[in-house]
């Protein structure tokens, strides 16, 4: 029996970003989205056209890059948001412009101060407005998980004969259970008189840590597309899992009526790509993609896995990437092998420059390393373009020591605007004094809200990959340094971000905008 084709639309790259701390360059994006196509996603959520020129940049650029995904842009239910949408999206081989406005009584009322007439006329407008400027036209109503059934019931009728193609059913909140949330889809499906003519989605927050459950539920009561993003990542506690939805729907297909396209052999590399550029490691016991969900402590589960794999494994380790990531290349490898692997990653340089600055960090790391890991190129890329930038702030010299008894201390030689400036700071230990000292330059003001460590690979030599989240007046950046030496990554990942605040990359939360 044929079975429906499920749509997996990806909003890491928007929804995902509205994590506090996960905002991505343009560049990243690209990389981003270079690898959800590689994943055979079908619809991939670019960004927020008129939150910032960047964000319009980003969607643009991967507008005009991507070809095998249909490329979205959020729009409010405003005429200049769907009109920027629709200018970023202009060269896509496949758009589509995904407008939404709020409908449930406490949103319709305390934020939007409109009665539910006005919002259907607002919604009907901003379809047919869209539907001007593209075919493919997604709706939202915004906390659909706390709006009242009957009013849906109105509303996506009229967006539907306004032309939405599909219609998304969002727990905005994270507030639904899976038995009423999957009840609600299946309503909507049966009470609606035009809902044979859009694919009716869904788009869960993991508030309640119920987010891939509402998405399956949701599925199984007639939802043909699910809005999700890779690693859970999200704003509050996340959204619905990517390589949870499409593992579950493929692990049991004999309660599933529908397949996706997804290349699942990818999921594994894009989950690292997106941890790496986010600074946000995955916890080890993450389904699919922890790095101990196909591990086996037990003696009874090894005894078993031995035997026969299937005792205590529902899916091969393969099927969704392990162990499909090594580059095998080495430090006699030639400047063409490294770019073909760098292609292949989807990554590029603005210039031969670039490209040769990254072949000797590359050379300068296979020196130090025995073996040399995808995730270690994405590092290195990420730094060479970094260094690329221009930066006001630049690590020239460290020297770290800590000896057991006495204060740790860090000598730091910080190029400022091309003027070398010498420091010396103790601190509670190598990385704190080392912070100390750069503040003793740099005199920014902000505050260390979060310091994390990831071991980029396996193995003592392996990089490691710091993240330094700053605040400062309400602004937040994300600092990325990576290097054999995690004193020297630290350093690097926290002048990193006082560059950001330097070149005015702190963003706002696209949501802040009244509606």
């Amino acid at each position: 029996m044929s079975k429906d084709r499920l749509i997996i639309f990806d909003t890491t790259l928007r929804d995902g970003e509205q994590s506090p701390g996960a905002t991505m360059d343009q560049d990243e994006k690209l990389r981003i989205a270079r690898a959800l196509e590689r994943m055979k996603v079908d619809v991939i959520e670019a960004g927020f056209a008129i939150a910032s020129q960047g964000d319009f940049e980003s969607v643009k650029a991967i507008a005009d890059t991507v070809r095998d995904s249909t490329i979205c842009s959020l729009a409010r239910a405003k005429a200049g948001d769907i009109d920027r949408a629709g200018e970023a999206l202009q060269n896509a081989n496949s758009g589509r412009i995904h407008t939404f406005i709020a409908t449930s009584p406490i949103h319709m009322q305390h934020k939007l101060r409109l009665e539910p007439d006005q919002v259907i006329e607002h919604a009907v407008a901003a379809v047919k407005h869209a539907r001007g400027l593209i075919d493919d036209v997604e709706f939202s109503c915004e906390d659909a998980g706390r709006s009242e059934l009957d009013f849906l019931c109105r509303i996506i009728e009229q967006v539907i004969d306004a032309g939405a193609r599909t219609i998304n059913i969002p727990d905005t909140v994270g507030y639904a259970i899976p038995g009423q949330f999957g009840d609600t889809i299946r309503q909507l499906l049966a009470r609606i008189p035009n809902s044979d003519k859009a694919v009716f989605s869904v788009h869960c927050h993991n508030d309640l840590g119920l987010a891939v459950a509402n998405s399956l539920e949701a599925v199984l009561n007639g939802a043909r597309q699910v809005e999700c993003t890779i690693n859970g990542l999200g704003e509050r506690a996340g959204n619905a899992s990517l390589e949870e939805i499409v593992m579950s729907v493929r692990t049991r297909a004999d309660l599933f009526p529908v397949e996706t396209r997804i290349n699942a052999t990818e999921i594994v590399p894009a989950s690292r790509l997106v941890s790496s550029i986010t600074g946000f490691p995955v916890q080890p016991n993450k389904a699919i993609v922890g790095a101990n969900a196909f591990a086996h402590e037990s003696g009874i589960h090894q005894d078993g896995v031995l035997k026969h794999r299937e005792t205590y494994e529902i899916m091969r380790a393969e099927d969704v990437g392990w162990n499909t990531n090594r580059m095998v290349l080495g430090k006699h490898s030639g400047r063409a092998a490294f770019r073909a692997r760098l292609d292949e990653l989807g990554i590029s340089f603005a210039s031969d420059a670039e490209l040769n600055e990254a072949f000797q960090r590359f050379k300068d790391l296979a020196d130090k390393k025995h073996e040399v890991f995808d995730e270690d190129l994405h590092a290195l890329v990420s730094d060479t373009k970094q260094a690329a930038e221009q930066e006001r702030f630049k690590l020239v010299l460290l020297e770290a020591a800590s000896k057991t008894g006495e204060t740790p201390e860090a000598r730091l030689i910080v190029s400022v605007d091309g003027d070398e400036q010498e420091t010396v700071a103790g601190g509670a230990g190598p990385v704190d004094a080392t912070f100390k000292a750069i503040e003793q330059i740099a005199h920014s003001g902000a505050t260390l809200q979060l310091y994390s460590v990831n071991a980029i690979t396996a193995g003592t030599d392996s990089q490691g990959e710091v993240t330094v989240r700053l605040e400062k007046g309400g602004r937040i950046v994300n600092g990325h340094g990576a290097d054999i030496d995690i004193i020297t990554a630290s350093a690097k990942a926290y002048l990193n971000a006082l560059n950001h605040f330097a070149a005015g990359l702190e963003r706002a939360h696209p949501q802040a905008a009244d509606v």
